[in-house]
């Protein structure tokens, strides 16, 4: 086992395998058709293997469930017209963020969506 500078013993992160950068990736990237579906079903099939898969698929588990709360709540304010405009740009940032979740999870680094709702610990 080795040791940090504190003399504190620690088990070295390896890095993630090639299968678990893909299985990370496909977590985020299948949002944009199957909606929190997928990251669901690749948490529940890869959480005893692989923490950085599993740490992956409930981040973005985690952000799908935030952003459906988000759209229900602009379905709820079109009444009100503003609904509009927020459901485009509630929809625009979970693009953008999926997007850059995916490429994160090709490089082999988690990454935490911002103004998420941590459900799933």
């Amino acid at each position: 086992m080795a040791t940090n500078i504190l003399g504190q013993a620690f088990e070295p992160a390896t890095p993630p395998t090639s299968d678990e950068k893909t299985m990370a990736l496909l977590s985020h990237l299948l949002v944009l058709v199957a909606s929190f579906v997928a990251p669901l079903v690749i948490y529940l099939l890869k959480k005893d293997e692989s923490s950085f898969v599993a740490n992956n698929a409930k981040e973005s588990l985690n952000f799908q469930i935030t952003i459906a709360i988000a759209i229900g709540v602009s379905v709820l304010l079109m009444m009100v017209l503003i609904g509009f405009l927020l459901i485009f740009a509630v929809s625009l940032a979970n693009l953008v963020y999926v997007i850059i979740a995916t490429m994160r999870a090709s490089e082999g680094k988690e990454y935490q969506y911002p103004f998420c709702i941590r459900l799933i610990k």
